[in-house]
């Protein structure tokens, strides 16, 4: 049997039976976007981690490393703050060939450290090694209050399915960088590129919603929408009804898919990268968590509801039919 037998999913259900321990200090290990670690009194240890390799999450052909540097913090910030957490600590491990140029390092790190500064972050290690393409792993430290914790796993039916921002803009991104921009206005090419290169996860609101007591399950869309919500699903043994209309889309995504002949809702739904916030809710607390990330500038919509385990997963299209929504990017399919 091979990984590709397994598949993401089954590789990380079998480490999980293996991993998941009984210590008492263990409040949550694999299956969540971070570990979380009982640590001082009235706090929470949060620790992620990220691996990105040259060739298959980014190309240096059109990815600066100042962007690389920028995203490979931003994306375990994005982890933290799907838990209800604050960033604290990160350390870098570096793998890079022997000709690699001292500027493209240098040029890395300067983008480490802008997004370190951006979400309070301080890079206080690693470790470098001598490889044949360029690795990048990064882990990093947060904290919580008790209070705050948000899991995967506290979806029940019946409530409200939230996400913050807007879907598909990262993805169309990828799309241009892979097909190119001709057809497209160059102000939508530059900002769907540049969310793809520098994601932007909203930290502030992913706290600002914790701190309201009301979300019950929430997680960050890295894989698409139609992956993460599986993720969700599968944590809380619960269903899901989506409604593709409501699925918000940036009016650039539009242009863009329009421009290159693509569909947005499928960048949105199977894209991934867009590091915005899927959460639920009960449907009377909608108002309080919608007023707390707007006041921190970020727009919250409601795409549907969680269902029985029974009814899977489900997308609403437009004219009232429904399919399934299979599962996202499987990194060993």
């Amino acid at each position: 049997m091979n990984l590709s037998d397994l598949g993401e999913l089954g590789l990380i259900a079998r480490l999980r039976s293996r991993l998941m321990s009984d210590c008492f200090e263990v409040v949550q290990g694999l299956g969540d976007d971070a570990a979380v670690l009982r640590w001082r009194e009235g706090r929470l240890l949060l620790f992620t981690t990220d691996l990105l390799v040259e060739g298959q999450h980014f190309q240096l052909d059109w990815t600066t490393p100042e962007d690389l540097g920028w995203k490979a913090l931003a994306v375990n910030v994005s982890d933290i703050g799907a838990m209800g957490g604050q960033p604290t600590f990160a350390v870098v491990s570096l793998g890079a060939p022997a000709d690699t140029p001292v500027r493209l390092v240098d040029g890395l790190y300067e983008g480490l450290l802008g997004s370190g500064e951006t979400y309070g972050v301080t890079i206080v290690g690693g470790d470098v090694v001598r490889s044949e393409r360029l690795v990048l792993n990064l882990a990093l430290l947060g904290e919580v209050a008790p209070s705050a914790l948000t899991l995967r796993s506290g979806a029940q039916p019946g409530e409200v399915l939230l996400v913050t921002g807007t879907l598909g803009d990262a993805a169309a991104g990828l799309y241009l960088l892979q097909h190119g921009a001709e057809e497209v206005p160059p102000p939508a090419a530059e900002a769907v590129r540049r969310t793809h290169h520098r994601p932007t996860p909203p930290l502030a609101a992913a706290q600002a919603i914790a701190r309201t007591g009301k979300v019950t399950a929430m997680i960050d869309v890295s894989d698409g929408l139609a992956g993460d919500l599986g993720h969700l699903c599968t944590e809380s043994q619960v269903g899901a009804r989506v409604k593709a209309a409501q699925i918000p889309l940036s009016p650039v995504c539009r242009t863009v898919a329009k421009a290159v002949g693509q569909d947005p809702l499928a960048w949105a739904l199977h894209g991934g990268e867009d590091y915005q916030l899927l959460f639920t809710c009960p449907g009377e607390a909608v108002a309080e968590i919608r007023a707390a990330a707007e006041a921190v500038g970020v727009e919250v919509a409601v795409i549907g509801r969680i269902t029985p385990s029974a009814e899977g997963v489900r997308l609403v299209e437009e004219d009232g039919r429904e399919q399934p929504l299979e599962a996202g990017f499987d990194h060993f399919a």
